[in-house]
């Protein structure tokens, strides 16, 4: 995939590393897709396929690597800040971060708890969520058809599941809303 090198100038698209880069897809069933493949270094690249929790201290590459212009690096570097086990400047990244709603919904798709069936609902730190918990707000949210933002904080308590394990319902400001899980942390 030479476009993916002249791409990355034969630099890791996460941290800019020139060792031993190699080409990764970002999903299983995109290898040969140069516009859903990153190359990554021999430091990124076993720490990415091994899928644990990352070490902050290389990934602070990932706040600059977010804001790529090549859609397969945000991608890849929004799934990345879910990993990091709810680090403060992560979870404040992704606050920030805007992604098209199609970029969005891949990205979304390749997170724990993404939206297949059967699977437990997570927030966005990954603890699970059941029937009945309290969670707060990771960052203002307009809700549509209501006239009112959401704010970052707000307590929802006794939310309900369905059948998405990316959704939740709950009460906000006495309005039941579907609200998704990657917005919410769980209160202890």
């Amino acid at each position: 995939m030479e476009a993916v090198h002249n791409r990355a100038g034969g630099s890791c698209e996460l941290c800019g590393s020139d060792s031993n880069p190699d080409i990764h897809a970002v999903d299983a069933d995109s290898a040969m897709d140069a516009d859903r493949t990153v190359l990554l270094c021999d430091t990124c690249l076993p720490a990415i396929t091994a899928g644990e929790t990352l070490d902050a201290s290389h990934w602070y590459c990932l706040q600059e690597s977010v804001w790529s212009e090549v859609t397969a690096v945000q991608v890849l570097s929004f799934r990345l800040l879910h990993r990091t086990g709810g680090q403060s400047w992560a979870t404040e990244l992704l606050d920030q971060v805007y992604l098209e709603d199609d970029v969005r919904a891949w990205a979304e798709s390749g997170l724990q708890g993404g939206g297949d069936a059967g699977e437990e609902p997570v927030d966005s730190n990954g603890t699970v969520l059941s029937e009945g918990d309290s969670v707060t707000l990771i960052k203002d949210l307009d809700v549509k058809g209501t006239g009112f933002t959401a704010k970052r904080g707000t307590l929802v308590k006794n939310i309900h599941l369905g059948d998405d394990p990316t959704h939740i319902e709950g009460r906000v400001n006495k309005t039941a809303i579907m609200l998704k899980t990657c917005f919410l942390k769980r209160v202890s």
